[in-house]
């Protein structure tokens, strides 16, 4: 699809979504280091089962709000009345189960940082730090480890082609394709 700016870019890129664009140009593959933003993207991946990420995307800010701009601590103490409310959220996803995993993974990601001194050095330490390029696959070996840990330790929603999503969205894996301007 063409762009107004003439760059090339991965074919998913929607031209006529300025915020896909911008998601594309700006974060999509830039290695993250930041728990924040580790957990809010965990977070959105899982939900963006079964949907499209551009779907998730575009329903983002009123996600922040909706999940107190995913402050881990926050959203591990949800209670089932807070998980209601949050069903009834017109301006998010309202699935029930992937609302109260977002809860569960919340807990779990405390965890983990605990254990780690935080979610970026234990997912960090799958690759000894390092990006892995590759594109055009939905799962990898590393996406099946990543995917397989999580579930052990009691995560939901994250089998392996959510966490190979997540694990090129927070940069671990780079896959831009080899016409994308931000692959050169």
């Amino acid at each position: 699809m063409k762009h107004d700016d003439d760059e090339p870019r991965c074919f998913w890129a929607n031209p006529e979504n300025p915020l896909y664009v911008a998601y594309h140009d700006k974060e999509w593959g830039v290695p993250v280091h930041d728990d924040r933003l580790l957990f809010e993207m965990l977070v959105l991946e899982g939900f963006q089962a079964g949907l499209s990420w551009e779907c998730v995307l575009n329903k983002r800010a009123a996600f922040r709000r909706a999940f107190d701009d995913f402050d881990m601590v926050k959203v591990a103490s949800y209670t089932e009345e807070r998980q209601k409310r949050l069903q009834a959220d017109a301006g998010i996803i309202r699935n029930r189960l992937k609302i109260q995993a977002a809860s569960i993974n919340a807990k779990v990601f405390l965890s983990i940082q605990a254990e780690y001194g935080s979610f970026d050095n234990y997912l960090w330490r799958f690759t000894d730090g390092k990006v892995v390029r590759e594109h055009g696959k939905t799962r990898s070996p590393l996406s099946d480890a990543v995917s397989k840990d999580l579930r052990e330790r009691g995560m939901k929603f994250v089998g392996t082609t959510i966490v190979y999503a997540y694990l090129q969205a927070v940069g671990v894996i780079f896959s831009h394709e080899e016409n994308c301007f931000l692959n050169r």
